[in-house]
């Protein structure tokens, strides 16, 4: 492919100036995104209890209109009683998740033009999710005065058309959520024009949601799980297929993640995503390796059924992963998570933290060599990424965590930044190639380089 068509296909990612990271935070996250429930003792845990349809939430008919609805709390001690005010608690105390104990900001953003004239909004590309949705004048005026975000008005691009009767929610089992109107409109992806595309305005946005500090999320996900009503939307990169924007031979797109322009890593080069073609400088003379996805619950979902840890396999048979850019750590099996830690000298399980925590001081060769299977391939995160935040006390919190009753890992940003990403759409495929040097593979066996 030509290089100015390259440059044409490409969204360079920038870092969000305001992302602090938070190992606990960026975990409650987690579940509430995913909804599960976590094997580990800490402050955080989930509920399920029922109540009346039409609530927030994911929701399982029992009968009637009655259903069941999974909620992330915090646990408190109770200091009045000692007794619980939940089954199976004893002495803590049961309570809604604070916005603040929520890690919502993404470390990476795009700049995505939308409308005519095109406005620039930077946005969350998310690989977990199938909604476009954005700030939007329909919003509360107390909700966007004053605030720093890239607001979207219908009325100011000549191209919006309001979609009738749709509406979309997203929304999280402790009902915290994102819900308003749908429209269409042109959205350019690196020089692509995606013409007619459908996207999502917010009119209310829960307190999580309005501390978040990018304009709005672009999903990458399969639109099988888009939330508009009464009628999915095309995502936009089904979009780019169903209208040729891009050759059949590269109905894909693909993630170059954890090398942004930044003073503190300097020797990385740049972060990006690519729509219809495949970096060729990004591989490093390398073929990339595919396995088959199954998309059949939304997800770039394949098969991980091994690990190494420290020069050891750990076969996980059965085992499924997904790769999700939308999520910073990377969640695995209870077995293979304590595995990593005890070659870790100095890792423990904090429950306070709800997480695995290990010296901030051991030296990289102090750290295991860590891979996970992609389809038939070890794929070795950059140990630079094991230890994910400070959490004082000269210890960090890991990168890699507990998936709790989740049924598939979620491989995020510590594993992708390890990788060069092949989303193949058109050949419903996922591709992979090392980011490491060579000699950081040899040492594991099976390891892909």
């Amino acid at each position: 492919m030509a290089s100015h068509q390259s440059q044409l296909h490409r969204v360079e990612l920038v870092l969000n100036p305001r992302y602090k990271r938070s190992g606990t935070k960026s975990y409650v996250f987690l579940m509430k995104k995913y909804r599960f429930s976590p094997t580990l003792e800490g402050p955080y845990t989930c509920s399920t209890v029922a109540h009346h349809q039409g609530k927030y939430g994911p929701q399982q008919t029992m009968g009637g209109k009655t259903t069941m609805r999974q909620y992330v709390l915090q646990k408190k001690k109770s200091e009045a009683t000692g007794t619980s005010k939940a089954a199976g608690t004893s002495g803590d105390q049961i309570g809604d998740v604070p916005a603040e104990d929520v890690q919502n900001d993404s470390q990476y953003l795009c700049k995505v033009p939308i409308g005519t004239p095109g406005k620039t909004f930077n946005l969350d590309f998310d690989t977990g999710s199938a909604d476009l949705w954005l700030w939007s004048t329909e919003l509360p005026a107390a909700t966007t005065k004053g605030t720093s975000h890239a607001v979207f008005d219908p009325s100011a691009s000549s191209t919006f058309v309001n979609t009738p009767g749709s509406t979309w929610q997203i929304s999280y089992g402790d009902g915290s959520s994102a819900s308003g109107t749908v429209g269409t409109d042109v959205v350019n992806l690196g020089g692509i024009v995606i013409q007619n595309q459908s996207i999502e305005l917010a009119n209310t946005l829960s307190t999580q949601f309005q501390q978040d500090t990018s304009d709005g999320l672009l999903g990458l996900a399969f639109g099988s799980i888009n939330t508009v009503q009464p009628t999915k939307v095309q995502t936009p990169v089904e979009n780019m297929i169903s209208q040729s924007d891009i050759p059949k031979n590269a109905e894909l797109f693909t993630a170059n993640l954890g090398s942004v322009k930044d003073a503190n890593d300097p020797d990385k080069g740049v972060s990006f995503y690519t729509f219809g073609y495949i970096d060729k400088a990004a591989l490093g003379g390398q073929t990339p390796y595919y396995t088959p996805i199954d998309n059949s619950q939304g997800f770039w979902m394949f098969d991980s059924a091994s690990a190494v840890v420290a020069g050891k396999t750990i076969q996980r048979s059965g085992n499924k992963a997904i790769a999700d850019t939308g999520t910073t750590l990377c969640l695995i099996d209870d077995s293979t998570c304590q595995a990593i830690y005890n070659a870790i000298p100095g890792g423990k399980y904090d429950s306070t933290q709800q997480g695995y925590i290990f010296p901030a001081s051991n030296t990289a060769a102090q750290l295991p060599v860590v891979s996970f299977a992609v389809g038939g391939k070890q794929f070795v995160v950059q140990k630079e990424d094991l230890g994910f935040a400070d959490v004082g006390n000269g210890m960090v919190y890991g990168g890699i965590q507990s998936r709790g009753s989740n049924p598939f890992d979620i491989l995020g940003d510590v594993f992708l930044k390890s990788i060069y990403a092949i989303f193949d759409q058109g050949n419903t495929r996922f591709g992979a190639v090392s980011r490491m040097e060579p000699t950081q593979n040899i040492a594991v066996p099976g390891a892909g380089s």
